[in-house]
Formats: structure tokens, C-alpha cells, sequence
């Protein structure tokens, strides 16, 4: 059966039997099933028709129907990471899943509608659509606790109503991180009811580049948007519905364009006139960054204060506070800047950097979160509880591991999915080194190099996405879809070495994948290339050639 991901353990009947749905079957729920159970008729009702009624109560009743729910500690075998673990076995009584929890059976309900078939998927039954599952037993959890995806909505915005698309799409695929990139130079995407300027100014630009910062073409439209408090809760509550964790990020001290935009004070005033600035219209690395001073510190503070209320710590722990590509032109020929090194004592424009990130790493944990950013933190030290999202390669992972640090490996050379598919004029706004399905499904989270006791702290992986170059939707699509489901085998099968990987037989699961992907709607790149409409001739992107370097 062509399961992506693969799991850990599927034995399908050698005859082919197969188990006939009637018209109406009946769902048992044991205890503590009643999320899954309420689940499983939403996400098998639209397609099918069922309304799923319960059983009875007693035994007998439970023992009769077609499809039953139960928690076990032990399902799934208690493999890897036991909580998500779950159990399936099809045979002439029906459908029985079992959960380690509730996260584990809802794994299970994934596993299923895809035993059931690509049409499960829509959001209409089909006419004279009849339901079969094979004859199966499947044991199966996963193999990293942080499977992850993470979105940039602040260079273009995604409305709440595509975010809510993506948790379903992550969902489906067994990813449980969702980590929104919610503010850049180019916008502020979430609302902050103390300092109401920052979506007031800060989610719109006038314009935006058509294409990567060398293009001449522009956008001329105006470009923005933001989520209310309301929609982020919405959003947190719909993943966490799906056992989807929601990692903010609040761009600290460096992308912060938008907000000096909004509010001229959190600028380097003194080196620069941050009364004229706008939001950035262009892509890049931008000079304008936080002025190091104790009122910007109290500014952040409100934000996170607002910020912790919309994420609650038991659905996101971590915050994320970017940390990364942060110049240093202006604080260097800041007087107010160099005075500050002076009174702190500490080690030139890096230490600055750093005093500022172990600020928010100490407030953080003060009440009760974990601190995440990406691997430019480590430069300065970190406090015990902080993790790194190493992206420049392995290095900073390594680094961070090694030093008693969780990591989450995001590492550009191999799961960035803003970087081409393939190589050819036809692709899309080509960004940087091809990037094939084959490369992501060859990915390794864990560098061999580390000790088991460093390995341990690698929490799991991420797929980023960065915007610049995506528009809308059908864009994000093409650029996400198929590598999100190598990379979801990657971070949820338990792989061999990646050069003994199984490359063509996942090529062929594939094949009953796409028409999953076609079911949900999906834009997703063709293994042939580009449709007409995916494409977008004459647009300069920035491709490089060969290999990425392997750091």
C-alpha cells in the first residue's frame, strides 16, 4: 500500500482481502477517544456521507462495529516516541486503531483515510463511491518529536483561512509544528492592541519587487495584511484540535523595518532619520535594526506579554525570536550604541547582539518558555533552557548539541523550499541551488559525526519557506508540494543511511500521492515540470549552479 510516510511496521493479507464499509458504519469510542472519535466523523463525513453513529453501550454493541477507537499505552509497540505511537489492524471485524494518546490515534485516523483511498479527501461524496480498506496490521510511531514547517507570512501575508488550509495539509502528513515567521522588514502580521501602529503602518508596504532583489520589475500594488488576537486564537486552537504545535516569531534585533516604521523610537535615531522610513518594499538584508536601548526592551516585553497570551505555553512552549543576519553598520556609528557597549561591558556590536537575545532568553523562561532562535544566537552564549534552529547547515546544530542545547535542524542546503526544484528556464523565479524531491527525501537530521549524548538533543527538523518570491497561494504550493512529503518521511520513518535510502519505491508510493494531493486541491510541482500558469517567464530570480556546500 503506497503509505507516505511509510510506517514502521505494515503487514497487508498476501490474498489481497479487503473489508466492505455499508452504507452507515457504526464508531465505537472507547474512553478518552471522544476528540478522535469527533474528528474522524468530520474528516471521513464530508467525503463519504457517513454520519459515523455510535454504538451502543455494552460490549457486544462495541465488539459490532465496523470502525473502533481505543487508547492503549502500548499501541504501536511503544516505539520511538511512544505518546504518538499508534496501532492498526483491518480484518473481517472491522477496522480497530489504538492510540498511546490521543495525538497517537489521531495519527492513526491519518494513516486510515489513506488506506481508504485519494477520494477520501474531498469534501463531497462522490456518486456510487463504495469504501474498502485492505486487510492490514500496522504498528507505527514516529521517529522525531518536532516535525515541522515553518511559513513566512511577513514578506507575503497568507490570510488566516490558508493557514488554516496548511495545519490540514501538515496534519495530513503527519508534521505537528507549525512555526510562523510573523515579522520582517516588508511586515508586521499580527495584532498588538498596546502599540496598534504596528498593523496600523507596520502590515502594509506600498509595493513589493516582482522577482529576486536583482529583477527591475515591481509590484505595484499594495501588499499587507495581519491576523487579530481572535484570529491567532483561532488558528492556535484549530492545530492544537490536530495535535499541531504553533511556534511565534517576533524578529528581534535585526528585520525590524516594519516595526521602525510604525514606531521611529525603537530605531538608531541618532544615525538615521527613522521618521521617514516605510516598510521595506524589497528582499534582502536590511540596515535598519533596534536601537540597543531599555525603552526597546520594554516595548518587546509588551509585545511578548500579548504574544503569550495568544500562544498558551501547554500548545506552544517555545518562542521564537529570530536572533539572525543582523548588521551591525548602524550601532557602530551610533554614539548612543557605543555608549551602551561601554556600560554593559561586553564584547563590541556581536556582544550587543547577544546581551539583547539572553535578555529575552532570561524573561522568557521567567514565565515559564523556552526561548528558540536561529543559530546566530549561539555567538553569545545561551541560557540552559534555549534552543537553535540551525540554518546555515549543520554547524550551528552541531555546536549547539554539543553544548547540552536542543536543536531543530532547518538547514538551508537541504530543506529550503524557496530553493528550485529542478534546474531550466521553466522553473518559477529560480532561487539558489536545485533542490530535487530525491535531495529532501535524502535528507539526515542527525550528522553522523554527533555523540549518541549530543544526537539526543536534536529534537526533530523543519522545512522552511520563505516568501519572497511566493505571492499567493498557488505559489506557496508549488514550491512546498511534493518535497513536504519526502521531508515528512524523512522526520517520521525510521530511514536507513540516506544513500541506502529507497528512492525509487518512493517515487512509485508517489504516484497514489499525487492524486491525494489533487483530491485537496494542492498546486504542487508535476513530476514534468511546470504547468503554464506556474510559470512566470521573463522574472529574474537568483539561481546558483552545482552543489550546495555541505557545512
Amino acid at each position: 500500500m503506497d503509505l507516505i510516510p511509510a510506517p514502521r511496521v505494515a503487514d497487508f493479507h498476501e490474498g489481497g482481502l479487503r473489508f466492505e464499509f455499508g452504507p452507515e458504519p457504526v464508531l465505537a469510542a472507547g474512553p478518552g477517544c471522544e476528540g478522535a472519535a469527533r474528528r474522524l466523523r468530520r474528516e471521513l463525513g464530508d467525503a463519504t456521507g457517513w454520519s459515523l453513529p455510535a454504538a451502543g453501550p455494552g460490549a457486544e454493541p462495541a465488539a459490532a462495529a465496523e470502525i473502533r477507537l481505543r487508547i492503549d499505552p502500548e499501541a504501536g509497540e511503544g516505539q520511538g516516541a511512544a505518546p504518538e505511537s499508534y496501532g492498526i489492524t483491518v480484518d473481517a471485524a472491522g477496522v480497530e486503531l489504538t492510540g498511546a494518546s490521543e495525538a497517537g490515534l489521531f495519527w492513526g485516523v491519518q494513516t486510515l483515510r489513506q488506506l481508504l483511498g485519494p477520494d477520501v479527501y474531498r469534501k463531497a461524496p462522490l456518486p456510487g463511491r463504495t469504501w474498502s480498506v485492505p486487510y492490514v496490521r500496522i504498528a507505527d510511531a514516529p521517529r522525531f518529536g518536532w516535525r515541522g514547517l515553518m511559513l513566512d507570512v511577513a514578506r507575503h501575508f497568507m490570510p488566516k483561512d490558508g493557514v488554516l488550509r496548511y495545519i490540514d495539509l501538515l496534519a495530513a502528513h503527519k508534521l505537528n509544528v507549525l512555526h510562523l515567521h510573523l515579522t520582517d522588514d516588508q511586515g508586521w502580521r499580527v495584532e498588538i492592541k498596546r502599540y496598534p501602529r504596528l498593523t496600523e503602518v507596520g502590515a502594509w508596504r506600498a509595493r513589493s519587487r516582482w522577482g529576486h532583489r536583482a529583477s527591475p520589475l515591481w509590484n505595484e500594488t499594495p501588499h499587507g495584511g495581519y491576523y487579530t488576537q481572535d484570529d491567532i486564537r483561532e488558528i492556535v486552537a484549530y492545530a492544537a484540535e490536530r495535535h499541531v504545535r504553533v511556534v511565534p516569531e517576533i524578529d528581534v534585533p535585526g528585520h525590524s523595518q516594519a516595526a521602525i516604521a510604525a514606531y521611529p523610537e525603537l530605531g538608531n535615531a541618532d544615525v538615521v532619520d527613522t521618521s521617514a522610513l516605510e516598510v521595506w518594499d524589497d528582499w534582502g538584508v536590511n540596515e535598519n535594526v533596534l536601537a540597543p536601548t531599555e525603552a526597546v526592551l520594554r516595548f518587546y516585553e509588551g509585545v511578548f506579554e500579548e504574544l503569550l497570551e495568544l500562544f498558551p505555553a501547554e500548545v506552544s512552549p517555545f518562542v521564537h525570536v529570530g536572533g539572525d543576519e543582523c548588521p551591525k553598520a548602524q550601532w557602530k556609528a551610533s554614539a548612543a550604541a557605543q555608549e551602551r557597549i561601554r556600560e554593559l561591558g561586553v564584547d563590541g556590536e556581536d556582544g550587543l547582539q547577544s546581551w539583547f537575545i539572553r535578555h529575552f532568553d532570561t524573561w522568557l523562561a521567567e514565565r515559564g518558555r523556552r526561548l528558540i532562535g536561529w543559530d546566530e544566537i549561539l555567538e553569545g552564549g545561551l541560557a540552559p533552557g534555549a534552543a537553535v534552529s540551525s540554518w546555515r547547515g549543520y554547524r550551528g546544530g552541531i555546536a549547539a548539541a554539543e553544548a547540552g542545547h536542543d536543536v531543530v535542524m532547518c538547514p538551508e542546503q537541504h530543506v529550503y523550499l524557496d530553493y528550485r526544484q529542478a534546474g531550466g528556464a521553466e522553473e518559477p523565479m529560480p532561487i539558489a541551488y536545485v533542490r530535487t524531491l530525491e535531495d529532501v527525501y535524502r535528507f539526515e537530521p542527525v550528522p553522523p559525526k554527533l555523540s549518541p549524548e549530543a544526537a539526543a538533543h536534536v529534537l526533530g527538523a523543519q522545512a522552511n519557506v520563505w516568501t519572497e518570491v511566493m505571492e499567493d497561494q498557488g505559489r506557496v504550493d508549488y514550491q512546498v508540494f511534493p518535497r513536504l512529503a519526502a521531508f515528512a518521511e524523512v522526520v517520521w520513518s525510521w530511514q536507513p543511511a540516506p544513500e541506502e535510502r529507497d528512492f525509487a519505491r518512493f517515487e512509485t508510493r508517489m504516484a497514489a500521492h499525487y492524486a491525494r494531493l489533487d483530491a485537496l486541491g494542492v498546486g504542487y510541482r508535476p513530476p514534468g515540470g511546470p504547468l503554464p500558469w506556474q510559470r512566470r517567464p521573463g522574472v529574474l530570480g537568483r539561481p546558483k549552479e552545482g552543489t550546495p556546500p555541505n557545512v
